[in-house]
């Protein structure tokens, strides 16, 4: 792992010395700047991909944002993303799409992973699971930022363990990154509260995914950490957590298998926006926005 992690960095550092901005302004000029970053909550289906295209580029725009990253698992009608879908949400403005438990639910996906390492899966999956769960890359202004997927245990899948394979990834990751962004793919809001803590002061920020549901404790944990239990969902809020009522309701009253099929009513886009200091890779403020089709 140490020889790994030392490739990757003199990697990084040849690639970033070749950097045109670097002819303007130096690594040490970038003390103090900021960095906004958007993640964007779990994208649900073809209502969630059309609010997505509609109106991100103008959020981007205005907003100035310089990177933005979502959850992409539930974009293909409810579960899972196909590299069509992928490559239209690449071209809408997100740069990282990260996964969960639902990435492998279209089988095509599996020969996509090696061609496009901006498509995260967990990265407590075990060995030989397709893709990767770490990305290593560069912001539009230029600076370097690393994006980290993992997905929890309770009352989930119980892969391999999500606070190991934290550290293991981290260690990975060369020292000139400052900016680290882990999306906690999980449904215990405990186990995401404990991977805040467990992360404070070595990311950036730990965003909670998995549940469609937004929570209201955003904030910047002491050491520097932005932290929110779930971001929420981006696709039709009239439902059960994206899908039809009937459907769902209908399960829990007689517990017989019912076909689940996306809504299509209030679509909304749940986000979080952080505004980060550079030289640190600490957060200075986490901010939920939230934005509708209309």
């Amino acid at each position: 792992m140490a020889s790994s992690a030392r490739e990757t960095s003199r990697a990084f550092s040849a690639a970033l010395n070749r950097l045109s901005y670097l002819d303007e302004r130096s690594w040490e000029s970038q003390k103090g700047c900021a960095l906004k970053i958007l993640f964007i909550g779990d994208i649900v289906g073809s209502p969630g991909r059309k609010i997505v295209h509609e109106r991100l580029h103008d959020i981007l725009e205005q907003r100035s944002i310089d990177l933005c990253i979502a959850n992409g698992e539930n974009a293909a009608s409810g579960f899972g993303i196909t590299p069509r879908l992928a490559e239209e949400l690449f071209a809408s403005g997100i740069e990282v799409i990260t996964g969960g438990n639902h990435i492998w639910d279209r089988k095509e996906i599996f020969e996509y992973f090696p061609h496009e390492p901006r498509l995260l899966r967990p990265a407590n999956f075990p060995d030989g699971s397709p893709g990767k769960g770490l990305l290593v890359a560069w912001a539009k202004n230029g600076t370097g930022y690393a994006v980290l997927n993992l997905q929890g245990r309770t009352f989930m899948t119980p892969i391999d363990d999500p606070f190991r394979a934290a550290s293991q990834q981290l260690a990975a990751i060369p020292p000139e990154v400052k900016i680290i962004l882990v999306d906690m793919h999980a449904e215990a809001t405990s186990e995401k509260q404990a991977m805040g803590w467990y992360l404070d002061g070595k990311v950036t920020a730990v965003l909670g995914t998995h549940t469609h549901v937004p929570t209201a404790d955003n904030h910047v944990l002491p050491n520097g950490t932005a932290y929110v239990t779930d971001v929420g969902m981006t696709g039709p809020h009239d439902s059960v957590i994206g899908m039809e009522k009937q459907g769902i309701l209908q399960r829990f009253l007689d517990s017989m298998p019912a076909r689940f099929s996306v809504a299509e009513g209030d679509v909304q886009m749940n986000t979080v926006l952080i505004d980060v200091d550079e030289a640190t890779g600490h957060a200075r403020s986490i901010d939920r926005l939230n934005f509708r089709l209309d």
